[in-house]
């Protein structure tokens, strides 16, 4: 996308920074200077969006960027996802950014493929909107857009 839209400037959170906490406040002060117009996010196989796993999401953390700990079912979907061969090449930490600052784009779009997330996506559209499953905070979202196959939506009760 980056490479055929006309964008300004894109920029990158570096999770590969020698400092972690001074690039969190890097990024948290290109946020400041120009807000999220649209966030493309999924859901993890827990209910966590962006890493902002259910034991660390906060939907009123202070922070616009963090270090966050990945809780087993997070750092197990990596290694189902692909991006790793086995769990003891998954990362237990990752930056992210913070529930607030996702919920707080104007606009969302939510990609939630694969049989694995059911449950997730059950927990976000049907559960309570809680930090047990972080994903049920894009139903305070106006607009936020949830696209699903029917793998990922066979537990609703309503389809």
């Amino acid at each position: 996308v980056f490479d055929r839209l006309p964008f300004g400037q894109v920029c990158y959170l570096n999770g590969n920074a020698p400092d972690v906490e001074a690039e969190c406040s890097r990024y948290a002060g290109l946020l400041a200077q120009a807000p999220i117009d649209i966030v493309f996010m999924g859901i993890g196989e827990n209910g966590h969006i962006a890493f902002n796993d259910p034991p660390v999401a906060e939907f009123d953390d202070p922070a616009a960027v963090k270090v966050v700990a990945l809780d087993e079912v997070c750092r197990n979907q990596q290694v189902h996802d692909g991006c790793f061969a086995d769990i003891g090449q998954v990362p237990t930490h990752a930056l992210t950014l913070t529930v607030p600052t996702l919920a707080g784009a104007k606009h969302h779009l939510c990609i939630v493929p694969a049989p694995t997330k059911a449950k997730a996506v059950r927990d976000t559209l049907e559960g309570p909107v809680s930090t047990a499953c972080p994903a049920s905070i894009l139903r305070t979202c106006p607009g936020a857009v949830l696209y699903l196959e029917r793998e990922s939506a066979h537990l609703l009760t309503e389809v």
